[in-house]
């Protein structure tokens, strides 16, 4: 009787001990998942707010804006980025496909932000390496909004992609639709900034 009861006892702490493992264990997966989402890819920017300013309205078109890229700084990208790409999309242009204002892209994996007036081509300060491809615009770098008049308030979305890929195979003249084409294919993660503007 002593001996059944001895057994029934380390049975029942063997069992206490497995629920306390278990339990450890759940909790350790329970935090290490709150801390990923808590972590997600994120695109931050000091000089974009709600509304776009006259910086970063276009100069020429109509409008008489001073075409300066905003500064944009991106944390918690995936550890398997090899590149970095940013674009400004307004999907509200009147054109049936949207309209590109910036497209650069081979930024290296070991920056993450692009300082202001980085959309300027000739004034170097974008990461040595990266490639700014045409809008439609029709010519390379930044291009400031410029919605018609009186239409809404249009959405310019600014987008990082973390790229699988060290360098997109493209060039200062290559479509953004063959851009666009290229990023969708090879993104690991993206996060965007939404700003709108009308005049």
């Amino acid at each position: 009787m002593k001996k059944l009861f001895r057994t029934i006892i380390k049975k029942d702490k063997g069992e206490k001990r497995m629920k306390k493992l278990v339990l450890i264990i759940f909790m350790l997966a329970c935090f290490g998942v709150s801390k990923a989402y808590g972590e997600q890819f994120t695109l931050k920017s000091e000089d974009l707010k709600g509304q776009l300013t006259e910086e970063q309205v276009f100069s020429g078109f109509g409008c008489t804006g001073k075409n300066i890229s905003p500064s944009l700084k991106w944390v918690n990208a995936p550890q398997t980025t090899k590149s970095f790409a940013v674009t400004v999309y307004d999907p509200d242009a009147p054109t049936g496909s949207g309209w590109w204002h910036w497209i650069i892209v081979n930024i290296p994996a070991s920056s993450n932000e692009l300082k202001k007036d980085a959309g300027n081509p000739q004034k170097a300060v974008a990461p040595k390496g990266s490639i700014q491809s045409i809008t439609d615009y029709g010519k390379a770098g930044f291009g400031g909004a410029c919605p018609p008049v009186g239409d809404k308030p249009h959405r310019y979305i600014f987008t990082v992609y973390a790229l699988s890929v060290a360098k997109l195979d493209v060039d200062e003249k290559t479509p953004p639709a063959m851009v666009g084409f290229m990023l969708n294919q090879n993104t690991i993660a993206k996060a965007s900034l939404i700003s709108y503007y009308n005049r």
